[in-house]
């Protein structure tokens, strides 16, 4: 009898689960969506070349979350890519670049630096984006500049700066204005002869799915090199 009392119990809350839940269903209740995306963020770099499309990496979060910060408050507009070495990298996000002595570019950015995020996954490939730092001598911690970064133009001249730079994200359209960038005829300093500005950066809001297969078919492209 006791066993029966249990049984029919066990029953009720069953079919009480299942009211509950198809009143739900009923009352058009949407359910919680899990983060799909497989990026802390993606933003689109507008430039005076062409827009460039970068994904920054969950696992080095106080970098994404800097650029995050850095991008609302609009700091990266009308910013100059101060550095640019073909079959290496082009440099941009110092803020002196707008109107100071170009002896200065590459010196400017807020007032902090970042911890190192080094993740053996990421890796110097073409299209990386890395945070720039001074070197091991003045900061033997590899602490991060505040806002300057470099995107990658051929892995195999950046491959000795893996474990050096934290990379905190790729590119995920845009790697021929990269390359146009890159081809810019510069001055014995790397400094382009012609001004290569950023216009401004925004973030990018688009469904998970797609973000998931821009990454795949950039990888697809990085592979066949």
């Amino acid at each position: 009898m006791k066993t029966l009392r249990i049984l029919f119990a066990a029953a009720l809350v069953i079919l009480a689960a299942a009211a509950c839940k198809n009143s739900k269903k009923q009352n058009n209740e949407p359910e919680p969506v899990a983060d799909e995306s497989p990026w802390a963020g993606v933003y689109d770099i507008e430039t005076s070349a062409g827009t460039i499309r970068i994904g920054l990496y969950k696992d080095t979060p106080y970098h994404a979350e800097n650029f995050a910060k850095l991008v609302r408050e609009e700091y990266y507009n009308d910013i100059l890519f101060h550095r640019v070495i073909a079959g290496f990298m082009i440099q941009t996000g110092d803020p002196l670049t707008r109107d100071t002595l170009v002896e200065l570019w590459g010196s400017g950015g807020p007032d902090y630096t970042l911890p190192a995020e080094f993740v053996p996954e990421h890796r110097h490939i073409k299209g990386a984006v890395a945070a720039a730092r001074l070197g091991d001598f003045a900061n033997p911690m590899k602490e991060s500049s505040g806002s300057q970064f470099y995107i990658v133009l051929d892995e195999r001249g950046c491959r000795h700066l893996d474990g050096e730079y934290t990379v905190f994200g790729e590119t995920l359209e845009g790697l021929d204005v990269v390359e146009k960038i890159g081809a810019t005829p510069t001055d014995p300093y790397d400094r382009p002869l012609s001004p290569v500005k950023i216009i401004r950066v925004k973030k990018v809001e688009s469904d998970p799915e797609e973000l998931n297969d821009a990454k795949c078919d950039e990888s697809s492209n990085i592979k066949e090199e």
